[in-house]
């Protein structure tokens, strides 16, 4: 078992972002760290990681080997699991991300009614409306809005999606309705504010307008709740305030204008599965993203 052992020690090198860091999760000293390192690129002449003081990065031989590694802890993984359990029953750890309103709304309890129905897989929910890397952070399904360019991760649509500006009745009422996006400099505007800088430049098909900043949050479902209790105007994708509009409690205003958050949205933004690009994929992932996807129809 040796070189499984290997495999799983450079994983926790990489996910951990660093030996020492490493190290200290799995009981080893940093010297030890080095030298099981040293020896692995020793046994396959080639270098896979560029190390120094602060950090570690993995070179283009090391981000193949590493999503080998992964395939073959899960193919170890779900061996023993089968041994352990009837092949038809899921089980083993899953770990999602989704934004914050969205997983709030939706994934978190899907996640508890399919864990209902499968008692052996355990999940851990990650809700963040920033990016986190997926393989450093060991997560096998993210949830994600709009495009993706990374050719690390590969993508599933979930469904069609679209950039909105909505507000209550009685925002409007007391407020007054815009009827071009130039009326929103007079307007109190909700902003998603993203490693703290807000998200202010909002991207319409003939121009791009730079909104007043009423109140602002870096969470998603917070935006959504002041929209809902007059607060102001905010722009959010049409999947988490859909509840919201089936019952009225907030409306959407210029559909014809508004694209997004910057000039790559277009006027469909895609609600999107996202997973490391590696052909086995848990069984338990899979499982849960068609129930998910199945919910949401």
């Amino acid at each position: 078992m040796a070189k499984i052992d290997d495999m799983q020690l450079f994983v926790h090198v990489v996910r951990s972002a660093g030996l020492a860091a490493a190290g200290r999760k799995i009981g080893l000293s940093p010297a030890s760290m080095t030298a099981r390192i040293n020896q692995l690129e020793n046994h396959y002449q080639t270098r896979l990681l560029i190390r120094n003081t602060r950090s570690i990065k993995l070179t283009d031989a090391g981000e193949r080997f590493y999503q080998g590694c992964l395939r073959v802890i899960a193919e170890v993984d779900a061996a023993e699991q089968s041994i352990a359990i009837n092949d038809c029953e899921l089980s083993g750890s899953l770990k999602i991300t989704a934004p914050s309103d969205f997983g709030k709304q939706f994934v978190a309890p899907a996640l508890s009614e399919f864990v209902a129905l499968n008692p052996q897989v355990k999940p851990h929910l990650h809700l963040t409306d920033g990016l986190i890397s997926l393989i450093e952070e060991g997560i096998d399904v993210a949830i994600r809005f709009g495009n993706l360019p990374d050719s690390n991760l590969i993508s599933r649509m979930i469904k069609p999606n679209k950039r909105v500006l909505c507000a209550s009745a009685d925002y409007i009422e007391k407020h007054g309705q815009p009827l071009s996006p130039d009326d929103l400099v007079d307007h109190r505007c909700l902003v998603m504010e993203r490693f703290g800088q807000p998200m202010n430049e909002w991207h319409f098909k003939n121009t791009i307008i730079r909104v007043p900043v009423a109140m602002s949050s870096c969470d998603g479902s917070v935006i959504r709740h002041w929209a809902i209790n007059g607060a102001g105007i905010a722009l959010k994708s049409s999947v988490d305030i859909s509840v919201d509009l089936a019952n009225g409690s907030l409306v959407t205003l210029l559909d014809e204008d508004i694209l997004g958050f910057s000039n790559k949205d277009k006027e469909q933004i895609g609600l999107q599965f996202v997973y490391p690009s590696r052909k086995f994929q848990p069984r338990q992932a899979v499982a849960f993203m068609d129930f998910l996807q199945q919910q949401l129809i």
